[in-house]
């Protein structure tokens, strides 16, 4: 049986599948190429062309993310990001008892997982600050890759403001005070983390599984790992693929 598992992201395109219970293929793309270059208009509707994708065929599609309402993928069967998560962190790390942290491009979850399934949940969609795409644009107001202003942690600069808008001017601010680009950078990584922090400590366990794209961030690890009661941080092999993966895991549970 080959399952295609699509999640639509804010940011990106993720798209996973397995054959024979097993993950073959996995491609992410940007949100804004992946609609231009393999997804149509027909009748005011957005509609995926798999042929443009060259992914061969397969059995069953299951969608979801912040775009599986507005895109039409055919004959696809849709499920909630929560439950597209969750099987996707289950799945990846063999885990069946922990909490999930996902950092998304414009929200952010974390969800109670319990014998292998959502006990609880908080999610915060409401404010890019606790998202990825503050990191993005606080890192272009410093001129630096995202990728490496997430290594930084030593000696934050103290960020107060709560509002991802007033955030850049506030960073703007403390570049004008001559502070050192390193100290700017752990500050706003520090910044993301406290915003973070009190969503994780809804929940209590041992064990914290980050996905999403910013599963990687070396400094928002050492903040939980120094400042939560985590004893453990797991990360799965393809953290920003969960969802996708996610949905392949679903329609194979119930085979």
């Amino acid at each position: 049986m080959r399952v295609l598992g699509i999640d639509l992201g804010s940011r990106a395109v993720k798209i996973a599948i397995f054959e024979n219970r097993k993950l073959d293929t996995a491609l992410v793309f940007g949100t804004a190429e992946f609609y231009r270059e393999f997804c149509t208009n027909v009748k005011g509707q957005v509609v995926i062309d798999f042929d443009k994708l060259n992914v061969g065929s397969f059995d069953k599609i299951i969608s979801t993310g912040y775009g599986r309402n507005n895109v039409n993928v055919t004959n696809a069967e849709i499920i909630v990001e929560l439950k597209a998560h969750t099987f996707g962190a289950v799945w990846q790390t063999g885990l069946k008892d922990f909490i999930l942290l996902d950092i998304g491009g414009q929200d952010s979850k974390v969800i109670f997982v319990k014998n292998a399934k959502m006990a609880d949940m908080v999610l915060n969609d409401k404010c890019a600050a606790s998202c990825g795409r503050y990191l993005e644009n606080m890192a272009n107001v410093l001129g630096m890759e995202t990728q490496k202003m997430q290594t930084y942690y030593q000696k934050p600069v103290v960020l107060n403001s709560t509002c991802a808008v007033f955030g850049e001017t506030e960073l703007i601010g403390r570049i004008s005070e001559g502070y050192p680009m390193d100290q700017l950078a752990a500050g706003v990584n520090y910044s993301l983390f406290q915003r973070i922090k009190p969503l994780i400590g809804r929940f209590s366990h041992d064990t914290i599984v980050l996905t999403g794209g910013v599963a990687h961030c070396e400094a928002l690890i050492h903040f939980i790992k120094t400042e939560t009661g985590f004893k453990e941080v797991v990360i799965p092999e393809k953290p920003q693929l969960n969802g996708a993966i996610g949905c392949c895991a679903y329609e194979l549970s119930k085979n």
